[in-house]
């Protein structure tokens, strides 16, 4: 077998090695779970074989999950295009019930098996060790965990993990671990009672142990008088759980989330029956889900696009990727000590600057507060804290960025303090260092003209908290060269966040499609929308947060700052009216957002916040009557179309030329509906024909936001879908 290996000790254990050659993570692939069978059947007919251990040669963990790339590249292109759905349905069952089939065969083998899980065993990877009959785990590797979270890129546990894991832990633990596609740590599991523990050097030996003491072993559900933890369907308790979770699931995902439904489901059916039925039902399930739009597109933004790009998928050909050792932050605000505690915490080397020492300090105990809640919370030592903080030096000392490989200014947004930042860090770096600016609005190629070699400059756009937050926007001014891109590219793979190019216009890509989701907040409250259901119908649609509460969040001072700026550099009329009405009036009420406790919303200390009793002043010809308050139907269209269609207009414009980029961008720059895939998915499922007649709808009642492009015109009047003119190799990155 290429990814397994067996040793047989003087007792008759096997010793199972998963080790997939080429590999820095073991995956479930095809050829793997073909050799699981093998596996299974040498264990029950060989009379020299007393049972098994499976472990990891990989230092890096157990076992990752399936293979999403492969399943991808039936789904998006290649075999996958020419089947019909029944055909590619039985096909997806077929799979998912082979690795069903394979599992409960190395379960039901006839002697026992354990699994010595020495790092992440996730999805799949987890789903193998639910199906052996003992689990012990290293205790002693911090970055162990073990879970199901499939939901999360839009699939469900097609390895028996909906049947199994309820079985051992309960409906109610189950459901907590795979609906949100929890990932746990060693202890927790262990409270669980899924794994035993032991230091990492021993868990092969430990497993060894229970093999030899259980010859007769046998999973819990298939010993006699079995019975679920905490009761089934119809138990008074169990009833109670699903119940609760059905109308918990309809509370956290308003329907739009098929996975976690069909989970539900898969738990509910399955606990009426047998282990056997219960896994058929899981593969039916499985089947079904990926034939919807919803998972389909999820697992190609979510997963392989954004894998696509953290690997460099955006880097101009012929440049090499290059390993960042050390960087420069130039402003030690809220978003320069964020750039720099992660990219500290990334191993490099970094000098923070600030106009005082005063300044730089602040910055540096940003980082030490944030690394002390990390300590705290038991996900890091205090000897990785020291280590972390070793890393950072806070100073006014422009020298130390001289062999800085790339430096980041992130001073305040406005060209007459950035332009003297830049001038000096130019005139300190050597001739090879990346220069560049995080700035949200001001276009790349005006800063640029502050620094001698324009070709080294390039817009690092973070999105705030910098902590959380996973999108980086790298802007290509006129003069960007391709080494300046490369480089960001590799440093913001390098800091574990996800970059997209874009070209360079005001707002770039991510502020202007999320500022249409705004300006829709701003007009509904205009027309006299009840607030709370501009908010709600927002979050029915797959928003994050209502627009309302967005502008709070963002700081309705910046927004106010940035039309008049826009209004300033583009004259009056580029100025949205609603928006500069409504925000022009908080700004002069000192009403600035969550920064001052007041804004759209009231946040009382230490209360919930609460949408502020006044708004009703911003209808200009009065709050309509509830009778004709809008559908949430139409508040979904009003602003998932709005964004998508400005989003089609920057690929009209060139500002995007990559819908994966576009898709990804606008997940996880801003939120938008992630189980649509992105503002092109959503467009190519709605089917552009059908887009662009709806959005000509919008457009006759509600005005320019929802102009049509030419582009998407065009598109639509060929039946053509943004990935089918402008998709890049979708059977293997999608």
């Amino acid at each position: 077998m290429n990814n397994f290996t067996i040793d047989i000790d003087n007792d008759g254990i096997a010793l199972v090695t998963f080790d997939v050659p080429g590999r820095s993570m073991n995956t479930l692939t095809n050829e793997v779970i073909g050799e699981i069978d093998e596996l299974a059947e040498k264990i029950a007919s060989d009379d020299a074989i007393k049972g098994a251990v499976i472990t990891s040669g990989k230092a890096s963990g157990f076992c990752a999950g399936a293979d999403l790339g492969e399943m991808g590249g039936g789904l998006f292109g290649g075999s996958g295009a020419a089947k019909s759905e029944d055909e590619l349905k039985q096909e997806i069952f077929d799979s998912a019930f082979r690795l069903n089939k394979t599992l409960r065969g190395l379960e039901t083998c006839g002697k026992p098996i354990a699994a010595a899980i020495n790092g992440l065993a996730l999805g799949g990877g987890f789903e193998i060790t639910l199906a052996c009959h003992y689990r012990v785990a290293a205790n002693d590797n911090p970055k162990l965990k073990v879970g199901l979270p499939e939901a999360m890129v839009g699939v469900l546990p097609g390895g028996g993990g909906t049947q199994r894991l309820p079985r051992l832990v309960g409906a109610m633990n189950a459901f907590d671990l795979m609906l949100q596609g929890k990932q746990i740590r060693v202890e927790k599991a262990a409270e669980l009672g899924l794994v035993d523990t032991a230091p990492g050097d021993q868990i092969v030996q430990k497993a060894k142990d229970w093999v030899k003491a259980n010859p007769e072993a046998k999973a819990p559900w298939d010993q006699d008088k079995f019975k679920i933890p905490g009761g089934g369907p119809y138990h008074p308790s169990g009833a109670q759980v699903f119940m609760g979770a059905a109308s918990m699931l309809r509370k956290n995902t308003w329907g739009n989330y098929p996975a976690q439904r069909f989970i539900l489901s898969c738990v509910y059916e399955g606990l009426q029956l047998d282990i056997d039925s219960g896994l058929r039902i899981e593969s039916r399930y499985f089947a079904k889900l990926l034939m919807r739009p919803e998972s389909r597109n999820m697992i190609r933004s979510i997963f392989l696009s954004k894998q696509a790009l953290e690997k460099g998928a955006a880097r101009p050909a012929g440049q090499e990727s290059k390993k960042i050792k050390k960087i420069g932050v130039v402003g030690a605000g809220f978003m320069g000590a964020g750039v720099a505690n992660v990219s500290a915490q990334a191993g490099i080397e970094v000098i923070l600057i600030d106009k005082d020492q005063d300044g730089a300090d602040r910055g540096y105990q940003h980082i030490e507060k944030d690394l002390a809640k990390r300590v705290e919370r038991k996900k890091m030592t205090e000897e990785k804290k020291a280590e972390i903080l070793g890393r950072v030096t806070a100073t006014t000392d422009y020298s130390g960025l001289k062999d800085a490989d790339i430096v980041v200014e992130a001073v305040f947004e406005a060209r007459d303090v950035k332009e003297p930042v830049i001038k000096k860090i130019y005139e300190s770096v050597g001739p090879d260092t990346i220069v560049g600016s995080n700035t949200s609005t001001l276009p790349i190629s005006s800063l640029a003209e502050y620094g001698a070699d324009q070709d080294r400059f390039i817009g690092v756009h973070f999105f705030s908290p910098v902590e959380k937050m996973m999108l980086v926007e790298l802007i290509k001014g006129d003069k960007t060269g391709d080494k300046a891109i490369s480089v960001a590219i590799d440093f913001v793979a390098q800091i574990k966040k996800t970059p997209i190019v874009v070209e360079d216009t005001r707002g770039f890509y991510a502020n202007r499609c999320v500022m249409r989701y705004i300006q829709q907040g701003m007009h509904m409250l205009e027309e006299g929308y009840l607030p709370a259901l501009i908010e709600n119908g927002s979050k029915m649609a797959g928003m994050p947060v209502g627009p309302l509460s967005l502008q709070d969040e963002v700081a309705i001072d910046l927004g106010y700052k940035v039309l008049q700026a826009t209004k300033k550099d583009m004259g009056p009329e580029a100025a949205d009216g609603p928006t500069e009405r409504i925000l022009t009036v908080m700004y002069e009420a000192d009403r600035m957002g969550r920064k001052n406790g007041k804004g759209f919303y009231i946040y009382p200390e230490g209360g919930k916040k609460r949408l502020w009793e006044e708004l009703d002043q911003f209808a200009k010809d009065g709050v309509l009557p509830e009778k004709k308050q809008p559908s949430t139907d139409l508040i979904r269209d009003r602003v998932l179309y709005s964004q998508a269609i400005e989003a089609a207009r920057c690929m009209e414009e060139g500002i995007v030329d990559d819908p994966r980029e576009a898709d990804v961008g606008s997940i996880l720059g801003w939120g938008y509906a992630p189980f649509t895939g992105g503002v092109l998915s959503f467009i190519d499922t709605v089917g552009t024909e059908a887009f662009v007649k709806r959005a000509d709808e919008l457009e006759a009642k509600y005005g320019d936001p929802f102009e049509v492009p030419e582009l998407l015109r065009e598109m639509a009047g060929k039946g053509e879908t943004f990935y089918g003119r402008f998709g890049r190799d979708e059977k293997k990155a999608a």
